[in-house]
């Protein structure tokens, strides 16, 4: 919903294009780097107890962020946001690959990634019909009641499970290292356009997040405990899908971000209107995942990540046309729904790809690494575009929305390039 209500949000608490990247990234941003001690804590202590600890405090943070009265202070409420999403999310998909086995698990994680979906598209809707009828604050109040059934449903449907292993330990020293360099690195781009690049905010800000991450590798490498085992990325499959997870995931954040933006800054749309716009994607997800999700684990996952994403970026490509005066159903409509076909064929069986890959020990550890990466390619990916489309006004421009979506394109497409090039069907060498 925060996408859809960021027009809302600029002009009541201003900051322009800056604030409203920030406003989606400093959510990324924590959720990225601690997702992976997420998943490590509900190896820990059992996934039932860390998806409720993650559900509650995003309870929490979104009061905070109701109450907010200030953009920074927004920004830092969702951050908070961000940190219980990295308590729920690995330990959610872990819940399934405990319960399920074989192509049930297949339809279960397509209905997850259906579910999943369906929320990053209902959620614009809902939130532009909260925004018609009372203010941008209410799409965080929304979220209280759903945290109080979530609980509710955990307490009395999830089944409990002895904790994990006393040996798994969390590592706190690799999650401030990619706190620090995300962060750094992320806080450059974002701000250059505002501070210029000779700025010494930008270069010591730029350098020294490189630095962080760079420590971070090196730490992760060599640590009794890392919350990133470089060695599941001796696997190809493995390493190769969780590359085709950032260039995918990173389109698919840019593209909700820019489309929304453009729809109601520079086409006219009211924010219900442009929730509305992206609703014929929640019927394709709905509709297709898990079957797609079931048919990859009988015929393997590589025609479905080679053919997806390349499908996808083909239906982005008429979006880099529209100026201001858009026809809904000539420009908008065949891009989404190509994109959203695309989609629905790539993300059941990569997830399937990844966890499989992984195997049931390390099932928590590797949905915590795939998150990472996907959030992390959001993350990146607002940051980059923004860079690629600023302009002294601080505000989103049709050139700029042009440019946004051939980038966007173009990183999708070359996720399906690498699925065709890189993955290797069970069985196959």
């Amino acid at each position: 919903m925060i996408n859809v209500a960021l027009p809302s949000i600029q002009r009541d608490l201003g900051g322009g294009l800056t604030a409203q990247q920030w406003l989606v990234d400093a959510y990324l941003l924590t959720l990225g780097s601690l997702i992976l001690v997420g998943g490590s804590l509900g190896d820990l202590y059992g996934e039932r107890r860390i998806f409720a600890l993650g559900v509650g405090g995003f309870g929490g943070a979104s009061l905070l962020c109701a109450l907010a009265p200030s953009s920074n202070l927004l920004i830092a409420a969702r951050g908070v946001q961000g940190i219980a999403g990295a308590l729920l999310t690995p330990s959610s998909l872990a819940l399934i690959v405990s319960t399920f086995e074989g192509e049930e698990r297949g339809a279960a994680i397509g209905t997850w990634t259906a579910w999943s979906g369906i929320s990053a598209v209902l959620g614009p809707l809902v939130g532009g019909w909260l925004l018609n009828v009372a203010s941008w604050r209410w799409i965080f109040l929304i979220n209280i009641p759903l945290v109080a059934v979530t609980l509710a449903l955990v307490l009395m449907v999830v089944p409990r499970r002895e904790a994990g292993s006393d040996h798994v330990r969390v590592d706190f020293v690799g999650a401030v290292l990619c706190v620090l360099g995300l962060g750094g690195t992320v806080f450059a781009f974002i701000e250059q356009p505002r501070l210029g690049w000779g700025d010494p905010a930008i270069v010591g800000s730029l350098a020294g997040g490189v630095v962080m991450f760079a420590l971070f590798l090196v730490w992760e490498a060599r640590a009794q405990h890392p919350m990133l085992p470089l060695r599941l990325f001796r696997s190809r499959n493995f390493s190769v899908t969780n590359v085709e997870t950032l260039l995918v995931y990173a389109g698919l954040s840019t593209l909700f971000f820019f489309l929304v933006l453009f729809l109601q800054q520079l086409a006219g749309y009211s924010p219900l209107q442009s929730g509305l716009a992206l609703m014929p994607a929640t019927i394709v997800m709905f509709g297709l995942s898990p079957y797609v999700g079931r048919l990859s684990m009988r015929i393997g996952p590589r025609v479905f990540m080679s053919v997806g994403p390349i499908l996808a970026g083909i239906g982005l490509l008429p979006l880099a046309r529209m100026s201001g005066g858009v026809s809904y159903w000539t420009d908008v409509l065949p891009g989404v729904l190509l994109f959203s076909l695309g989609l629905a064929l790539t993300v059941a069986p990569l997830t399937s790809t990844v966890l499989a890959e992984a195997g049931p020990s390390d099932a928590g550890i590797a949905s915590g690494v795939n998150n990472a990466v996907a959030r992390v390619a959001g993350l990146l990916g607002i940051a980059l575009v923004g860079l690629a489309v600023a302009n002294r006004a601080n505000r989103l421009d049709a050139h700029g929305f042009h440019v946004a979506m051939v980038i966007t394109a173009a990183l999708v497409a070359a996720g399906g390039v690498i699925g065709a090039i890189g993955i290797r069907n069970p069985g196959r060498t």
